[in-house]
């Protein structure tokens, strides 16, 4: 029999639809209206008499749900049996709500597969009002229809969907058409396939529909095997001449008596199995050993399911999910309150914290008045301290006034010796930067030298392509054009030479300008060897003091007596007589 609540469900979506104004309540003459649709199709007697007695004190306005429920359960749901089309019933329910809450042309999907959508939300949503199915139901759903469609699970997708919820939990019946119909299916799916996928589930769900195709089955008077297609249901598998259910051939009535097992190949049929019930036997030919084995095992499901009392798979799942949902609650219940428990310990420890950091703030105070105590005593004797330093201090000073008095008259001496070594230095500078001068020139003068006799070269290779030019002239005037080439070519080639003879002479003019330049240098160095020997002349002693000189007689000189001794004299004269003559020829 069909559950109770599954049929208040599609009844209270027709209840909401009547209430227009949204206050929870329908008039009677609505209600009278519904009241008779229902009886019809449930194929319930219609007792008019028994609505206007039930509500005979309601005459002044609208009746609410809970007005119209106790009517409901005692002359509708009581007397339904399972002799009606229960589709029917739903489309019936479905046709008063369903134009108010959606717009059809929106949809990727057709009318009647949103109705299946709306059947499958009855049966997954929860028994509370108003009706809301959770997310978890909505993975549920989703992953059938991704199963039956043959695309594959995509779990990103979903948590992606889930975020965009943020911390909605749950849907509509109305949100979840607008998922199925517009969002979640709506890239890279075909509306067939998508339909397709939305009946299977539906068969699957709402027909209890376990098990769907096509086998052979041998008939009980005549013994041949002809094609049915099989559709299995918890309590009965029935078979028709086709897929589209126009035409049953019969039921097999399954029940606790019943058992399946597999048969041996005969009659040249293979994949045989038989189902044994209490009054005849069905021996039935699949397609494949792998069908073979699905549908005896579907059909041992359904039956120890029948001895176990159970409902269908579906509904045992829809239970298992639910209790499961309720512990997890439950265990969310229980670990908030331990969360509270702990937090309120926390909150104590805090306190506790509190007062300790209290009790420690004041022992820091405490600690601080000694500490400024201490300091106060330590300035004091840093004061004393002070002062000691201070008398100390003052008889180092005169101390170091005396040593310094005593240092600068010993840096005044050590001043003199270091002036006078360094005077030696200097002159020894002042005679080999002279040295470098004459270097220099004579370099120079080489280069001179070079230079000159390149040039010498030079014009004398001119002059030879010159006499050679005069004698090609002379030739025959036959071959005067081919002299004429060669003559352009000898032109050329004079010009470069010429062009090498001018690179030449201003080589030349740099290497004079250099000789010119080292000479002013030698001129310099000379001046500055002068100055120095007349410094020298004046410090005669000081440089006797430094440097004796010979122990022989000494030399009166112009520079002093014994200021050079012989040898030195004669180097000296060699020196200045060079220079002279250098000096001669470069003028």
């Amino acid at each position: 029999m069909w559950l109770r609540d599954e049929l208040l469900k599609s009844i209270w979506y027709a209840f909401t639809a009547l209430d227009v104004d949204h206050r929870g309540k329908v008039s009677k003459s609505q209600l009278k209206v519904l009241s008779y649709n229902l009886c019809t199709v449930m194929r319930i007697p219609h007792e008019p008499t028994a609505f206007e007695e039930h509500f005979k004190d309601d005459n002044e306005g609208p009746l609410s749900n809970e007005g119209y429920m106790p009517y409901l359960n005692r002359y509708i749901l009581d007397k339904v049996s399972e002799d009606f089309d229960v589709i029917e019933f739903y489309r019936m329910c479905w046709t008063l709500c369903y134009k108010k809450n959606i717009y059809p042309q929106r949809l990727i999907i057709s009318d009647n597969d949103a109705f299946r959508v709306w059947c499958i939300f009855n049966f997954l949503s929860e028994d509370k009002y108003p009706l809301v199915i959770v997310i978890e139901e909505v993975e549920y759903l989703l992953r059938k229809l991704s199963e039956a469609m043959g695309i594959g699970w995509n779990e990103e997708r979903f948590v992606d969907y889930k975020l965009q919820q943020n911390t909605k939990s749950s849907l509509s019946v109305w949100e979840l058409i607008e998922l199925v119909g517009l969002i979640y299916f709506s890239k890279g799916t075909e509306r067939q396939i998508l339909s397709m996928g939305i009946n299977e589930v539906f068969s699957e769900l709402i027909l209890d529909i376990l098990k769907q195709g096509y086998m052979m089955k041998k008939g009980h008077k005549r013994k041949n095997w002809t094609e049915r297609w099989f559709v299995l249901q918890p309590t009965l598998l029935s078979y028709y001449t086709c897929e589209d259910l126009t035409e049953k051939k019969g039921d097999i009535i399954l029940d606790q008596n019943c058992f399946v097992e597999p048969l041996q190949d005969k009659d040249g049929k293979k994949c045989l199995f038989i189902i044994k019930c209490s009054d005849k036997s069905f021996e039935i030919n699949a397609s494949d050993k792998k069908k073979k084995q699905e549908w005896i095992q579907a059909v041992q499901t359904c039956i120890q399911q029948q001895r176990l009392g159970l409902l269908s798979p579906h509904r045992e799942a829809r239970l298992r999910r639910r209790e499961l949902r309720q512990r997890q609650r439950v265990e969310e219940d229980d670990l908030s309150k331990r969360m509270r428990r702990l937090q309120a310990s926390n909150e104590s420890k805090q306190k506790q914290l509190e007062d300790m950091r209290m009790k420690m703030e004041e022992a820091a105070a405490k600690a601080t008045l000694e500490e400024l105590r201490r300091k106060k005593n330590q300035s004091d004797l840093q004061d004393r301290y002070r002062m000691d330093l201070e008398r100390e201090k003052m008889v180092r000073q005169q101390m170091e006034e005396q040593v310094a008095q005593k240092s600068s008259e010993l840096e005044q001496y050590l001043q003199r010796v270091r002036e006078l070594e360094e005077l030696y230095h200097r002159l020894e500078e002042a005679l080999e930067d002279e040295r470098q001068a004459k270097q220099d020139e004579e370099a120079a003068r080489k280069l001179q030298t070079r230079l000159l006799e390149q040039e010498a070269a030079k014009r004398a290779e001119l002059e030879q392509i010159y006499l050679q030019q005069q004698r090609t002239l002379s030739q025959t005037e036959a071959e005067k054009e081919e002299l004429r080439a060669e003559q352009l070519a000898k032109e050329r080639e004079l010009q470069a030479a010429t062009q090498l003879l001018e690179r030449l002479e201003s080589e030349r003019h740099g290497a004079l300008e250099q000789y010119q330049e080292v000479s002013r240098k030698l001129e310099r160095a000379a001046n500055k060897t002068k100055t120095w020997k007349d410094k020298v002349a004046k410090q005669e002693g000081l440089v006797r003091l430094i440097q004796p000189g010979h122990k022989g007689p000494q030399r009166i000189t112009n520079w002093g007596p014994a200021s050079f001794s012989d040898m030195e004299l004669d180097l000296r004269k060699k020196s200045w007589q060079e220079s002279k003559n250098q000096g001669a020829q470069a003028q």
